[in-house]
C-alpha cells in the first residue's frame, strides 16, 4: 500500500475525519511529493552517494569534528527536549538539571550556556496537546510546530549555534513506534523511510545544519540524502546518522521526558541487539555506503568497542556517540549516594568514549563541562 492510499484508508476508518480534514490533506501532498523528488533525484543523481562530501566541512564547527583530540567544548552536543507549549519550563524528574522548554524559553536558557561556550544542540519534539498524535507522526514536521519553531527561532536569535535535529516520528506517532506501522502491528519500513525522509528535508529547509536519523529502519540514509541532493542542500546540511543504536533499558528517562514509550510491545524488531556486533558492523558499513557524513553509536560506555569498530570501519569520518539518558542519570545516581565524585566520573566516562574513538559527544553533563573545561 503507498503512503498515499495509507493516509487515504485511515482518513476513512477515522470516526473524526472532518476535523483532521486538513491534516490528511497536507499529509497526501507530502507524500505527492515525495514521490515528485524520488522520481526526479532517480534521474539527476547517479554514481556513488558517498561522494557527496561539501556539508561534512561547510561549516566552522564541523569542520573542527574532522580532526581527532582530547575533550573541548567543541565536540560536545547539548540535547534539547522542545513542547509545544511555548512558556513551558519543566523539570525532568528521571533527568536531573534537564528540563521540558518551551520556544519562549529557549533563548533565556541558552544565552549563559553560549557565553561560556555551547556551540552545538541536538533538538528533540515533545508534543503535549492531545491532538499532536496519530497514526502517521503527522505532527512532526508541522510548520508551526516545536522543532522548526526552535530551528527558526535559535538561527535568528543565535547565527553561531550549530543545529542538530533528530528525526523520528516516535514521539508523534499515537502507538509511540519509530515509524509507520501495518495492520499487525509490525514497522513498514517502506512507509517509514519515506515519512521519516520528508521530516528530516522539512528540518533542512527550515534551517537545521544537521539531520540525525535515530528511527534505524532501513535505507533512510540513503533516502534523506536523495532528498537533501533534489532539494539542493546536500552541500550545507550535514547527515548524521544513528547507525548502530542499541535496544536496552538505558533510555527510560529520555522517553519520560519526550512521551516516547510504546504503547504496546518495545523496539527489538528495528533496534539492534545487546551483543550484536557484526550487525552494527553492518549498520555501520551500510549508512556509510549510503552517504551518512558522520556516524553514531548509542549508548555510548556500554558500547566501547562497537564506538572503536566505528572508528576502525570510518577511518576517515568523524564517528560520534551519545551518552544516553540511562548513563547520566547512574552517575548522578552513584555521586549522590556518595559511591564517587560526580564530576571525576562524568570526565572517566567521558574520556573513555574518546579513547574509544570518538570525536563528538552527545552529553546532558554538556552544561557542566562548559563550567569544568
Amino acid at each position: 500500500m503507498s503512503f498515499s492510499n495509507l493516509v487515504s484508508d485511515i482518513a476513512f476508518r477515522d470516526s473524526n475525519a472532518d476535523e483532521r480534514g486538513s491534516t490528511i490533506s497536507h499529509a497526501q501532498s507530502r507524500a505527492a511529493r515525495s514521490y515528485a523528488s524520488t522520481t526526479a533525484t532517480s534521474v539527476s543523481i547517479s554514481g556513488d552517494i558517498s561522494s557527496q562530501l561539501h556539508a561534512g566541512y561547510s561549516h566552522p564547527l564541523t569542520r573542527s569534528w574532522q580532526a581527532e583530540r582530547q575533550l573541548t567544548k567543541e565536540m560536545l552536543i547539548f540535547p534539547l527536549f522542545i513542547t509545544d507549549n511555548p512558556d513551558e519550563q519543566t523539570p525532568i524528574p528521571s533527568l536531573p538539571n534537564q528540563y521540558r522548554f518551551g520556544i519562549n524559553r529557549l533563548v533565556p536558557f541558552l544565552s549563559p550556556l553560549i557565553r561560556k561556550g555551547l556551540r552545538s544542540v541536538i533538538l528533540f519534539g515533545v508534543p503535549l496537546h492531545p491532538s499532536a498524535k496519530d497514526a502517521l507522526g503527522t505532527a512532526a514536521d508541522d510548520p508551526a510546530g516545536p522543532v522548526i519553531s526552535a530551528i527558526r527561532l535559535l538561527r535568528a536569535r543565535f547565527p553561531n549555534l550549530y543545529i542538530n535535529t533528530d528525526v523520528c516520528l516516535c514521539e508523534y506517532t499515537s502507538h509511540g513506534h519509530c515509524g509507520i506501522l501495518r495492520e499487525d502491528g509490525s514497522l513498514d519500513n517502506a512507509q517509514s523511510v519515506d515519512r521519516i525522509s520528508d521530516v528530516a528535508l522539512a528540518y533542512a529547509v527550515a534551517g537545521a545544519h544537521c539531520v540525525a536519523p535515530s528511527d534505524m529502519n532501513d535505507g533512510r540514509v540513503r533516502a534523506i540524502k536523495l532528498k537533501l541532493i533534489e532539494a539542493g542542500l546536500a552541500h550545507r546540511v550535514l547527515l548524521m546518522s544513528y547507525s548502530a543504536k542499541f535496544s536496552g533499558c538505558l533510555y527510560g528517562p529520555f522517553r519520560d521526558a519526550a512521551g516516547s514509550c510504546p504503547s504496546f510491545g518495545d523496539r527489538k524488531c528495528y533496534q539492534l541487539p545487546p551483543g550484536g556486533r557484526g550487525l552494527a558492523r553492518r549498520a555501520i558499513q551500510r549508512d556509510m555506503n549510503e552517504g551518512a557524513d558522520i556516524i553514531m553509536v548509542k549508548p555510548a560506555s556500554q558500547y566501547l568497542d562497537i564506538i572503536r569498530d566505528a572508528k576502525d570501519l570510518a577511518q576517515d569520518m568523524p564517528v560520534a556517540a551519545y551518552q544516553v539518558s540511562g548513563e547520566f542519570a547512574m552517575i548522578h545516581a552513584g555521586a549522590k549516594a556518595g559511591v564517587f565524585d560526580l564530576k571525576a566520573m562524568a570526565f572517566e566516562s567521558t574520556e573513555g568514549i574518546l579513547r574509544a574513538g570518538a570525536g563528538i559527544v552527545v552529553s546532558y553533563f554538556t552544561p557542566e563541562f562548559l563550567d569544568w573545561l
